[in-house]
Order: structure tokens, then sequence, then C-alpha cells
């Protein structure tokens, strides 16, 4: 039998959470409306439309003047190709700092901490002017390219990134290693066939982490790229609403919701990974 304390207390706990779920669905539920929505203007959208079309998602892909399915794929170019990196080059700095002693370390440590502290923004106009001399010595990896771009975002990923991946490696015992180099392994072998398998739950959530913040950017990817068959998801579709907005508003609510399809394919993969990977990288140096 439940006393009327922990009876109200239930009730209250439920509240809360559908009250969250609702909070968190109705503005999908709204896009989606928008979307199928045939008058295609903010001002008269309701959230049940009275008639059902699908033109805006035809419109997507057959307009030339807009071509969505290329922003999407630079998109998802530049996020899985960063996040790969990211997780790679992670791994490896996060190796060092976790298991060799070294001149520097700790400082080099507090500087990964501390340049992370400082967004990119702040460097906006360094990184345009190192995009653009890079590009007249090599052209395909300067501005308005999505090998520059990536290389940007790796910049601002590998600092924290390290870190918590750093503390996460501190929880593998290190006896582990050490049978495998008794047994002839090397210090590369030990990290590939030892730690990383171990370490797979804090390489998810690096990699899901990071493809959520490529894949939504905006402003550097607005700054660096100037084609139109260059842009990325979000800057390709700022161009439904920066000009009319109640004229474009059906074509980018239905955008909106297929490039959130990847969101939720990378989610569903790693999420028995998440949680763990978050929780056990916090520890201290």
């Amino acid at each position: 039998m439940y006393s009327k304390h922990t009876l109200l207390g239930s009730i209250i706990r439920h509240m809360v959470i559908w009250i969250a779920i609702a909070y968190a669905i109705l503005p999908v539920l709204w896009i989606f409306s928008a979307s199928i929505s045939p008058t295609n203007n903010m001002n008269t959208q309701r959230f049940i439309p009275t008639r059902i079309s699908w033109e805006h998602y035809r419109e997507l892909f057959n307009d030339p003047l807009n071509p969505f399915a290329t922003w999407l794929g630079n998109s998802l170019i530049v996020a899985l190709t960063t996040s790969f990196l990211t997780v790679f080059l992670t791994a490896l700095a996060a190796y060092a700092f976790s298991r060799f002693k070294f001149w520097g370390r700790r400082v080099g440590l507090l500087t990964l901490l501390l340049v992370q502290m400082f967004p990119q923004m702040l460097a906006m106009v360094a990184i345009y002017i190192i995009l653009y001399k890079i590009g007249k010595i090599a052209p395909w990896m300067g501005l308005n390219t999505l090998v520059g771009l990536i290389i940007v975002y790796l910049g601002g990923a590998l600092g924290f990134n390290t870190w918590l991946t750093k503390g996460y490696f501190d929880t593998i015992p290190h006896s582990l290693e050490e049978s495998a180099l008794v047994d002839g392994a090397t210090h590369f072998q030990a990290f590939t066939w030892i730690v990383l398998p171990l370490a797979k739950p804090i390489l998810a959530t690096i990699f899901v982490l990071t493809f959520i913040g490529v894949y939504s950017e905006y402003l550097l990817a607005s700054v660096l790229l100037s084609s139109l068959h260059k842009y990325t998801l979000a800057v390709g579709l700022n161009l439904f609403i920066s000009n009319q907005w109640a004229n474009e508003w059906g074509i980018f609510a239905a955008g909106a919701l297929i490039g959130s399809v990847p969101f939720l394919i990378v989610f569903i993969l790693a999420q028995r990974l998440l949680v763990s990977g978050l929780t056990r990288g916090g520890v201290k140096e």
C-alpha cells in the first residue's frame, strides 16, 4: 500500500516527466505540421492543418536554386569526418597524457583546458586570414572548402575531449597493458588491442558530441563558406528564412525535419554507450 506522501510524490514526478516530454515534443510536432501545411505561412499556421500536402518535401529535392541534397551531403561529410578524426586524435593524445610521464605534461593539459575556455568566435578574424593564406598555397584546403572547415572544427574539438578521454583512460587498470607488454606486445599494440576496446563508451560519447556540434554549427560555416554548392545544411536552410520568412516557412520546416534524421540515427546507435562514457570520464587528474 502506498502512503499519501509516496502517492503524492509519485504523481508529482510523473507530472514533471510528462511536462518535460511535452516541452520537447510539441515544437517538433509544430514543425511537422508546418511542413505538411499547404499555406506555407507561419502567420496562418495551425497545429492541425486543414489540408495535408507533401509539396514542400518535393520542392526540397527538385529546386535547382536550392540544392538541399548537396547541403545535406556536405554536412554529413564534414560532421562524420570531423567526428572520426576527433576520436582518433583525441584517443592518441589522451593515452599519452594518461600513461606516459614527460616534461610539460601537466602544462600541456592545463593549456588545452585554458584554450578551450575561449570560443572559436573570438578568433574568427585570425581563422579567416589563416585559411585565406593557406588557400593561396593549397586551394583545396583554404576558404570555401570543406577540408578547411573540417580543420577549423578539429582545432576546437580536441581540447575538452582530450581531458574527458584522459579521465576515462585513467580508470582502466595499468596491469592489463603490462600483461600485454610482458607477452611481447608493443605500447601501440597494447593501446589498440587492450585500451581502445575497453574505452568504447567514451569514444562513442566523443563521436556523438562532436557530430552534434559540427552538424548543427552555423556561424563558422556561414563565414568560411561562400559558394552555394559548398554550403552545409545549417547555412543552406537559412536561405529559406533570411529574405521572405512567410513564403519559405513550410520548406524550411520540411528541411529541418529531414536534417534531424542523422541526429536520431547516430544517437540510437550509440545511446547504450553514452551514459557510462560521460560518467566514468569525469575523474580528476
